[in-house]
């Protein structure tokens, strides 16, 4: 007995081993170089080519074999192999744009052409070929996409208008979390992002995206897809180097490395780690033209105008009259008369400010850190659970309503994660740290009044003033005798004391540890109904505030609340599949605020014998909820104090004035002037509503086309063009308080307010809320991409996009739509053109814009910006080497009023193993 079962034991094993079969062979690119982490399948099992191209898989099957050979952006190979001992060589060739396939536009794979709304996409080639020194920076030479900048670090972006650096109305997500600052509730770009080395893809959808991804997917999203360690293993590193040239900040060099460590242990188990760390300088803003207060233009005058205040000098924003000055030292001084307060002129006096660069260090850094840790219980793709850790740490500048510098500010992202074949379900904890965090303006004012209070500079200007023959020149200069200069003892240690306290407490910090939990998932049920496709899904964030004061009115209480959305979609073709129809809405509600519905539908037809020239429409929906600042901001502003428009903070928010009364955000908004009409003469009470949601609807119609040519030449086409409809556009509103008095009914002030308004017992309230403005924006989107002369890549794309205002219906509304009409960009190069050798160039223009911010508002000059790099592969050392340049012509450009001019920049990068 024994005997036999020995027997057949053996007979079993010599049929398993007889039975397996090993094939090797190499996988190359359409250039004949070897191609690593190409994926081979056979029935049952796989392999990588290593980064010589070659694989190895052993199989259990019979000749002929049938190999599955594929690459991201490249299209699939099947190969028969008919023995043992046949030579096994694939070429991998790159996909055309258009047969990329996404998921972004409809949560569910499909090719680019299908897609049904626009789309923008970079791939890993795409990454390779860029011609700007980081993949962010590249994103600015896509169709329809604006980049904005304000240093090496910190980069923003957004398409089809209505932002500014502080890009509320469009979203970033990387692996599925949002990567927006808890407190800003916006993103800060690459600053906690994907590495160069761990990004596979990127996908852009450019307007209204809410119905899929709900509240702030405004005007479009942004999705970054990093790589499997189970797809791509081993270790990656790269070095850049380099400098940035600028006339007002001189040549100046940067470093950046990076680092991707990642390991297949066994088909269930994997996990990778990333690092990366830059050291550059800011772009220096030394714009020292003369404007008309913040947030407004810039005016003829220089600094010796009694009433200078400049651009990127700070501190002058504090002001008063020679009236409002005489007519408070006539409180004290008898010897100020009511004639005399009558012979002055009613002329502006403003503090002396400090240029910014004696305020800020223009030194910046970044570092970022991951890891994740990748689990398949059942060895296949049929469940991962995966968790990642993202943590980051900078210093950086970036404009708002002021200039502002972050020291130390880190951001943390955790996350779990079950995914599977048709669903997935996640949750997140994000969390951010201002650290050193100070507004580059308040340190200027406060600096000024640790050395001498607002009042007695003003006195003193005054006396020396009348007393010298009413010289404003001698003035100033008698009031700023022992002035602390930048760079003395004095100034250094008024300025640590600034920026130690809180704006509050008569200093420039802000602090700030908010938080949020987020949960979503979505179900496919392909596989279960065949009617459709047909999906559903949700969303859960918990938020919770932590200034302690110092920007929200969470001072003395917490503040969190809630928001959720649900929502489903149904995807079916009809017509032998020629005819696609999506159809989904989602519902969202915030604890603040009513619930939301944003329905999206849209069709798509396929033309031509291979259906490749498809016609599509949608109809959309997008929302956006305030942000936590328009919600729950209470901070002083040197001349007023800003408060959000939240129904819940309005009495949050408390002002002491004298005779121990105090004022609220109630009065802001039930008792208040329009400084808007004072200023036009008029004494009308102002009508404010609480803040809500901004509402947009979209029409879009477009076509895309995969033209043959000839046999080998293709031209790959996109058109767009979309038509939106806006609704409740935030804003701000300038409001005057009275100390004393009222309105009747009809919103005339009574005596009391007027006399309020006479002898300045006022406050000043900047407040939140929203515009009843009819607003509509249009544009036309057309990209191109062929093939020329053998192997050389040539892309063009134009931009139309106008926004029309009614002017009457808000004439107070600044709708800050900040995007250029006219945009034309060009890329062309080669990857290939001789052996390992390859380059890019890249070219945009634009005309000029008018911009709108509540920083500075004025013209940003049309500009042309040229790109390009050259690149060479050392497959011996797995190495790729990169030479390039942005903005080589040298001209300096502006993204913005009052932020620095872009120079050029200079680099050298070694990548291996990429």
């Amino acid at each position: 007995m024994f005997k036999n079962l020995l027997s057949i034991f053996l007979v079993v094993c010599a049929i398993s081993v007889y039975g397996q079969t090993t094939i090797k062979g190499k996988v190359y690119d359409e250039y004949l170089e070897p191609f690593s982490n190409a994926v081979i399948i056979s029935k049952d099992t796989r392999a990588t080519s290593d980064f010589d191209g070659n694989f190895s898989i052993t199989v259990k099957e019979t000749f002929p074999i049938s190999l599955q050979v594929s690459a991201f952006g490249y299209k699939t190979e099947l190969v028969e192999v008919l023995s043992a001992g046949q030579e096994v060589n694939v070429i991998l060739k790159e996909n055309i744009a258009l047969d990329e396939v996404v998921i972004s536009a409809s949560r569910s794979p499909e090719r680019v052409i299908e897609s049904p709304v626009t789309i923008e996409r970079m791939g890993i080639n795409d990454i390779r070929k860029n011609t700007s020194v980081t993949y962010y920076d590249g994103m600015a030479n896509l169709k329809g996409i604006d980049l904005r900048e304000t240093g090496y670090g910190f980069k923003s972006i957004n398409t089809r208008g209505f932002s500014s650096f502080e890009n509320t109305r469009f979203v970033q997500l990387v692996d599925g979390m949002d990567t927006a600052v808890p407190a800003l509730t916006f993103s800060m770009g690459n600053l906690a992002g994907t590495s160069d080395l761990d990004v596979e893809s990127v996908e852009v959808l450019p307007g209204a995206a809410s119905a899929l991804y709900g509240a702030n997917a405004f005007n479009g999203i942004m999705l970054l897809k990093s790589k499997s360690p189970f797809k791509y293993s081993g270790i990656s590193t790269y070095f850049k180097s380099g400098y940035s040239s600028q006339e007002a900040g001189g040549n100046n060099p940067f470093y950046d490395f990076g680092m991707r460590m990642a390991y297949k242990f066994n088909d269930k188990f994997a996990g990778k780690v990333n690092f990366t760390y830059f050291s550059a300088e800011e772009w220096h803003a030394n714009n020292t033209g003369n404007s008309t207060e913040i947030g407004g233009v810039e005016i003829d005058g220089d600094r010796s105008l009694p009433g200078y205040d400049g651009i990127n000098v700070y501190g002058d924003e504090v002001f008063a009259t020679l009236k409002q000055i005489a007519t408070e030292a006539s409180k004290t001084n008898p010897l100020i008369t009511q004639d005399l307060i009558n012979s002055l002129p009613d002329e502006k006096i403003s503090r002396t400010g400090y240029d910014e660069a004696s305020l800020v260090d223009y030194n910046s850094n970044g570092l970022k850190f991951d890891a994740s840790l990748h689990y398949r219980p059942w060895a296949n793709e049929n469940l991962e659970i995966i968790w990642n850790s993202r943590f980051a740490r900078g210093k950086n500048i970036y404009q708002g309503a002021n200039r502002y510098v972050q020291d130390g500010f880190s951001f943390e992202q955790h996350r779990l994660e079950f995914l599977g074949k048709n669903f997935f379900l996640r949750g997140y904890y994000t969390a951010n740290d201002s650290g050193d965090y100070f507004d580059s303006r308040f340190k200027a004012i406060n600096i000024n009044r640790v050395w001498k209070e607002d009042k007695n500079w003003f006195g003193d200007y005054l006396n020396a003033y009348l007393n010298q023959g009413r010289n404003h020149s001698k003035a100033r200069d008698f009031a700023n005798s022992g002035r602390f200069m930048p760079g003395s003892a004095e100034f250094n240690e008024a300025a640590a004391d600034v920026v130690s306290k809180s704006v509050a407490e008569g200093g420039a910090k802000l602090s700030d540890q908010t938080s949020y939990y987020h949960a979503d998932g979505n179900y496919n049920f392909r596989d279960i109904i065949k009617f459709g496709e047909i999906q559903v899904g949700g969303s859960y964030r918990k938020m919770n505030l932590n200034s302690q004061g110092s920007v929200f009115t969470d001072g003395d209480s917490k503040i969190s609340f809630d928001e959720f959305g649900i929502y489903t979609q149904l995807q079916k073709k009809f017509f032998d599949e020629r005819l696609k129809f999506t159809g989904s809405v989602r519902y969202d509600k915030s604890t603040n605020f009513k619930g939301n519905y944003s329905p999206r539908v849209s069709l798509n037809y396929s033309l031509g014998e291979n259906k490749d020239h498809v016609i599509r429409a949608s109809y959309q929906t997008g929302f956006r909820n305030p942000t936590l600042q328009e919600q729950y901001f209470g901070l002083p502003i040197g001349t007023g104090h800003l408060i959000g428009g939240v129904a819940d903070n309005l009495d949050r928010y408390v002002v002491n004035i004298e005779g121990g009364k105090t004022l609220t955000g109630v009065d802001a908004f039930q008792n208040s002037f329009s400084k808007a009409e004072l200023d036009r003469g008029n004494y009308k009470k102002s009508q404010l509503s609480t803040i809500e949601p901004e509402k947009v609807i979209s029409y879009e119609l477009g076509y895309r086309s995969i033209i043959n040519l000839n046999s080998d030449k293709i031209l790959e086409l996109d058109i767009n063009g979309y038509y939106n409809n806006y609704e409740s556009f935030t804003a701000i509103k300038d409001v005057i308080v009275p100390h004393y008095g009222g309105f009747d009914a009809d919103g005339t002030p009574n005596a009391e307010a007027l006399l309020a308004l006479q002898n300045n017992d006022v406050t000043s309230f900047s407040v939140n809320t929203n515009s009843n403005a009819d607003v509509t924006s249009y544009g036309i989107g057309i990209g191109m991409l062929t093939k020329i002369f053998k192997g050389f890549e040539l892309g063009a794309s134009y931009n139309y996009a106008k926004f029309d205002f009614d002017e009457a219906s808000d004439p107070d509304f600044e709708p800050a739509f900040n995007t250029p009409e006219h945009k034309v960009k060009v890329q062309f190069g080669h990857p290939n053109l001789f052996k390992n050798f390859g380059f890019n160039i890249n070219a945009r223009w634009q005309d000029e814009y008018y911009w709108q911010s509540s920083f500075l508002q004025g013209l940003v000059d049309s500009r042309t910006v040229l790109d390009a790099q050259v690149n060479y592969t050392v497959p011996a050392i797995k190495s790729r080497f990169k030479i390039g340049g942005t903005n080589l012509t040298g001209k300096e450009y502006f993204i913005a009023p009052g932020a620095g001019s872009i120079g050029s920049l200079y680099y050298i990068s070694w990548t291996i193993n990429d």
